[in-house]
């Protein structure tokens, strides 16, 4: 699909940035519809299926936050909050429910533009190359469906922790820096905290983990940043590990 073509939905109560926002990506040959409340957005969000929301914390009658998790529990819908809120404490709640960046009002429409973008160019799809599941011991990472099992239970994570995980997945050993990591899954020069990146691998090991404290999968290499190790996973879960600790145990 050409990025031009995408399906935006516009979903805010201020009837002035909801309608500057909807005519200027119009004149960029988005296909776009708008809401003014989280009722019709849900109804325009089953009927439009819009490849990215461009979706306001505070609605009339629901918060944004919690629109975008239910968005998300079936869907890969790319997310931009659009929101007056700026603390962070706001933000790392945006991305916990799965927003896939956040804008803060007033904004430039340029930059808005840029957000729009880089967001679409991150398309939910795999190169041939990438299409065949990863498995690590108990856990496979299907880039096809997008899907996460562990002992064949599904794990729910949201599209952005789907990629992160996997881009991981996909290169083990190498360390990434958080900046990288950002450019990399997020696809542009992202300009807030890269705190983010943070926020994210958390999620992901709670979902994933045995005890996200003393992670298997993703380790962080203090100082510089994360990297998903192979080598480690199998070490701690392979039947000679599993045997020393019953054995220790007996002792």
């Amino acid at each position: 699909m050409h990025m031009a073509s995408a399906k935006i939905l516009v979903v805010d109560d201020d009837p002035a940035i909801r309608n500057l926002i909807v005519r200027f990506l119009n004149q960029r040959k988005y296909q776009v519809e708008s809401a003014s409340n989280g009722q019709s957005a849900l109804k325009l969000f089953e009927q439009f299926n819009p490849d990215l929301v461009i979706l306001d914390v505070n609605l009339p009658d629901a918060l944004g936050y919690n629109l975008c998790e239910e968005m998300q529990s079936n869907t890969d819908v790319f997310i931009l909050m659009l929101t007056s809120r700026a603390d962070a404490s706001d933000k790392k709640e945006g991305f916990l429910k799965g927003a896939d960046d956040y804008l803060t009002k007033p904004f430039d429409l340029q930059e808005l533009e840029l957000r729009v973008s880089a967001i679409l160019k991150r398309q939910r799809t795999v190169s041939t190359s990438e299409k065949q599941p990863l498995t690590f011991n108990h856990m496979v990472i299907d880039p096809v469906r997008r899907e996460v099992k562990i002992h064949e239970d599904l794990i729910m994570l949201t599209a952005l922790e789907f990629d992160l995980l996997h881009f991981l997945a996909t290169r083990p050993g190498r360390v990434w820096r958080r900046d990288e990591l950002i450019q990399n899954v997020w696809d542009y020069e992202y300009v807030g905290d890269q705190r983010v990146v943070d926020v994210h691998i958390g999620q992901i090991r709670k979902k994933i983990e045995v005890d996200s404290a003393e992670p298997c999968y993703i380790q962080t290499v203090r100082g510089v940043g994360y990297k998903f190790e192979v080598e480690e996973v199998e070490a701690k879960n392979s039947p000679e590990t599993q045997v020393k600790a019953e054995v220790n145990a007996e002792f």
